[in-house]
């Protein structure tokens, strides 16, 4: 309402269009921080400083990708649900409505979801619903702000969503500093851990011995090895005799296992996994992937 007391005029298709991609970027830098944060809990490899170093070389490319996908959402999702909500509480109420908005965003969402879900081959009940109702809340924000008549709105959407993402980042870091939420770390391995077999789950194995030797069979030496691979199964293998050491390095992180047969590629297996269930994993190619070779204990027995 306006200070006359009549409803206020919409903004300009241009201005909306703005601040709906200002509302998708604060929502997007939201849930990256939500997925660090996550992320840091989660069993993962440790690739080094090479990505993160990668990742800020690349933020300003990345900020211009981001905000000319927000604005094809814009255009092509917030716009047309904004518009839609107007026209169905015209026709079925005789004024528009702001309930709405979260109804059409929710059946929209659902029809995308859906979508997601048929082409990834299906996916859980809770994880279904999870989604819907996230995808939900991030479309039905920008539209409702799309359609309101608020002047001077920029600044409080801005002071509001850097105060939401501040708070979660706050609130992420106090978790983890006082271990409300575990942060993983590769399990604390010693030499008699890893006697035993080991199979890549298609019939490759490492077999070692606690004399210190080990046992190659049908290992792929196309994937396996830090930058050796070239991400392409070529049909190498490795089978053979040799000889295994473990070296804690100087904590979980960089503890391996060195593993040296005759005319095998690969020679040092990262530990990865868990304290009940630990692992050993090479990078497929580029270290800074997320493609692992990955072998697991079968036998507590060469």
């Amino acid at each position: 309402m306006d200070k006359t007391g009549r409803p206020g005029k919409k903004r300009l298709f241009g201005l909306s269009l703005l601040l709906s991609i200002l509302v998708l970027l604060l929502e997007a830098t939201l849930a990256l921080v939500v997925a660090v944060v996550y992320g840091v809990t989660q069993e993962s490899p440790n690739a080094g400083v090479g990505g993160s170093a990668m990742f800020i070389f690349l933020l300003p490319v990345l900020a211009v990708f981001a905000t000319a996908v927000a604005a094809v959402l814009s255009v092509g999702l917030v716009f047309p649900t904004a518009w839609l909500s107007d026209v169905l509480g015209r026709r079925f109420g005789g004024r528009e409505v702001w309930w709405w908005v979260p109804v059409v965003a929710g059946a929209v969402c659902l029809v995308l979801v859906g979508a997601v879900v048929a082409l990834a081959g299906g996916a859980g009940a809770g994880a279904v619903a999870l989604g819907w109702f996230l995808t939900t809340a991030a479309l039905t924000v920008p539209a409702l702000l799309w359609r309101s008549r608020r002047e001077r709105v920029f600044g409080p959407v801005t002071l509001w969503g850097v105060a939401a993402i501040v708070l979660t980042a706050v609130l992420g870091g106090v978790g983890l500093a006082t271990g409300v939420l575990k942060e993983y770390r590769p399990p604390a391995a010693t030499s008699a851990d890893f006697v035993g077999r080991w199979s890549d789950g298609h019939g490759g194995t490492l077999t070692f011995g606690a004399d210190g030797r080990v046992a190659a069979d049908a290992i792929d030496d196309d994937l396996g090895g830090w930058g050796h691979g070239d991400g392409e199964d070529d049909g190498d293998i490795c089978t053979g005799q040799g000889t295994w050491t473990y070296e804690p390095g100087e904590g979980r992180w960089s503890q391996v296992v060195d593993v040296r047969v005759d005319s095998c590629m690969y020679g040092t297996w990262n530990v990865g996994g868990t304290e009940g269930r630990p692992d050993l994993y090479q990078f497929i190619g580029d270290p800074d992937s997320a493609d692992l070779y990955e072998l697991r204990k079968t036998s507590e027995q060469p």
